[in-house]
């Protein structure tokens, strides 16, 4: 299941998670910086959210309150209880 998460707060505006348990499957960003959401995509693929969520939870973007990877952390949260939910 392919679980899309609008974001709040970053340039990106859509974060697509696809999750196989508490396991990363895939991650696609819309908008935002290209060539690092792509890296940040590469780099979580098998990795667990409490993996990512260690990694990732309250990085801040310039004076934002929120990121990129902190938007991610909040999508795959959701994506679980999606998941869990049936």
């Amino acid at each position: 299941m392919v679980y899309s998460y609008r974001t709040r707060g970053t340039c990106s505006r859509q974060i697509d998670v696809e999750l196989d348990g508490d396991i990363i499957k895939s991650v696609q960003f819309y908008g935002g910086c290209n060539g690092n959401l792509q890296g940040i995509s590469a780099i979580v693929r098998g990795k667990t959210i409490e993996e990512v969520e260690k990694a990732f939870s309250g990085i801040r973007c310039g004076m934002k309150p929120t990121s990129c990877p902190d938007q991610l952390v909040q999508a795959l949260h959701a994506a679980k209880a999606a998941q869990e939910a049936g």
